[in-house]
């Protein structure tokens, strides 16, 4: 059975579109037209599969899973088992009331490997771009133990929780982001366009000018004259930055350097605690081994430093040492996190404890956020309004001295 995206025209005369298996193209479009569907196209998706290994696909820059769109499939996916639904069965309701079109792919043609024979979680290894590693394992893991549905749930709260915190630090940063963007749009108006024309004024008086306007005239004509030097050397240092980053001596210095940054390097530590934490519990909780678990929250922590940290434990953990003893020795991760974990480890509640470690720790994530944004507010507003201020006044004090020479 084959797969197949399609496009069609329904009977109020509305373009519609999606993705469904069918033993034929003849097949699709008798399926179709009993829903009162007019099939216009449809392309086999092994075809697209070719023609997107040869050409960029850019439509799929706005067709990725969200991490909240998983979330919810996954919760749904949970109930229906749940319920006594059978596994493929569950698939196809789920399919039909998907709306992401990458999401509906995945799941259709992991239905179809399920249907073939193929176990659950290796039919979504199939798919790493929409379940990550944390997602089949603990898949894996259900199987295995036969409680599918439970570590389901405990994969849908999980994924919410990040969702969650995902939410509030993207809210509480875009007030900021858009006025400084606002304020560098503002500024740069100013200094394209006001400022040249009152230069011009400034030289028809031929005028000794003070310093400050001076400096102000001189910055304008290297902008103006100069713009696409200034973007090519942006461009340029962006992607020499990146490129750099993507190394694995610039990544491991940059996490440092992120790490013992003055304000945001205690962000990122509390972000990276939290995802260790809540990734660890939930994988433990699941059912996956500790080394594996260690393995896969290594990958997905997001700080090369501490994942070198979490593997060096890992070392130590396979020689039948503790959690605890070889991170309290690495001096990476803070002490509240290694008292919880030793606590845990003697009292064999470590999934528990490390729950509340990931708690305690997206509360003080969420304050911490709002404290930043409620401080760099006023720091960009006063950042923002000198600099206005220094054209205006630059521009003016000349204005009114010459106001002055003519009368």
């Amino acid at each position: 059975m084959a797969v197949f995206e399609w496009r069609g025209i329904n009977a109020h005369g509305k373009e519609i579109r999606g993705v469904r298996d069918a033993d034929s193209l003849k097949a699709l479009r008798a399926v179709l037209r009993k829903e009162g569907i007019l099939l216009t196209q449809a392309i086999e998706s092994s075809s697209t599969t070719k023609a997107k290994g040869k050409e960029i696909d850019l439509g799929k820059l706005f067709r990725r899973v969200s991490t909240l769109e998983l979330a919810v499939a996954t919760r749904q996916f949970a109930t229906l088992l749940k319920s006594g639904v059978p596994l493929v069965e569950t698939m196809t309701a789920l399919i039909e009331q998907m709306e992401n079109q990458e999401l509906i792919r995945a799941f259709t043609q992991t239905r179809d490997k399920v249907k073939e024979g193929m176990s659950l979680h290796q039919a979504l290894r199939m798919h790493p771009s929409i379940f990550p590693p944390l997602y089949v394992n603990m898949v894996e893991a259900g199987e295995a133990s036969g409680t599918l549905e439970v570590v389901l749930a405990r994969l849908a709260d999980f994924l919410e929780a990040q969702a969650k915190l995902q939410g509030k630090v993207i809210s509480a940063l875009v007030y900021p982001i858009v006025m400084a963007a606002m304020g560098v749009l503002t500024v740069s108006i100013m200094m394209l366009t006001v400022v040249p024309k009152v230069s011009a004024i400034f030289e028809d008086f031929k005028q000794a000018l003070p310093w400050y306007t001076r400096l102000l005239i001189g910055v304008s004509q290297f902008v103006s004259g100069y713009w696409w030097l200034i973007l090519i050397l942006v461009i340029g240092g962006v992607v020499a930055f990146r490129k750099w980053k993507r190394t694995p001596q610039g990544k491991a210095r940059w996490d440092a350097f992120v790490l013992r940054s003055p304000v945001f390097g205690k962000l990122v530590l509390m972000v990276a605690m939290s995802r260790f934490a809540r990734t660890l519990s939930t994988l433990l909780r699941s059912g996956v081994p500790l080394l594996r678990a260690l393995e896969i929250t290594k990958n997905i922590i997001g700080n090369h430093v501490l994942s070198q940290t979490i593997e060096r434990a890992s070392t130590s953990i396979r020689e039948g040492e503790g959690i605890a003893a070889p991170l309290r020795r690495s001096g990476r991760f803070p002490p509240i996190v290694i008292h919880m974990i030793a606590v845990g480890e003697r009292s064999g509640q470590l999934e528990d404890m490390l729950e509340n470690v990931a708690s305690n720790y997206d509360a003080q994530i969420e304050s911490q956020v709002q404290a930043i944004t409620s401080l760099l507010e006023p720091i960009m507003i006063v950042f923002m309004g000198g600099i206005a201020g220094f054209i205006a006044f630059s521009i003016l004090m000349p204005l009114m001295k010459m106001n002055e020479f003519i009368q």
